[in-house]
């Protein structure tokens, strides 16, 4: 049995208005300058997390490379999310000696913002290996954005 634990951080970018006033024409003579407005842009974040649990582990290794065991749908800033496993590896070139763990957008969405970190953990429960994390990426790169349905990291 071996469990893959992702972390994932979705941006959900929103805009709010600041107070403003309405119909300035009608208070403004003419000549004078209209009062500044303003707005802002606010990206909330939302974490969640997801088990997936492959029992059966050494039944699955020899499937084949490039075939794959996907977790269930899970939702995570208003998108569905799946992680899919490859035994085997997902290229002919991974020769069947490494596996291969993806996050896959499920819904449909375009410029989903993301960070994420999957950890791939024994059968013992103890052993952890992180398999990848976009947490320690550096500030300027930002999150990873999947372009549309069916994208993988």
């Amino acid at each position: 049995m071996w469990c893959i634990d992702i972390v994932l951080t979705s941006c959900l970018p929103s805009k709010q208005e600041l107070p403003t006033i309405t119909h300035v024409s009608d208070r403004i003579a003419v000549g004078e300058l209209a009062p500044p407005t303003s707005s802002r842009s606010v990206t909330d974040t939302v974490n969640g997390s997801h088990r997936f649990v492959i029992s059966g582990y050494s039944l699955a290794k020899g499937m084949g490379v490039g075939k794959h065991i996907a977790s269930d749908t899970f939702t995570v800033g208003g998108h569905q999310w799946a992680i899919y496993f490859y035994p085997d590896g997902k290229n002919p070139e991974d020769n069947s000696a490494y596996v291969s763990v993806f996050i896959a957008l499920a819904s449909e969405g375009t410029d989903v913002r993301a960070l994420f970190e999957l950890t791939l953990i024994d059968q013992s429960g103890k052993g952890k290996h992180k398999v990848h994390s976009h947490f320690d990426r550096s500030l300027e790169s930002g999150p990873y954005t999947l372009k549309y349905r069916g994208s993988m990291w």
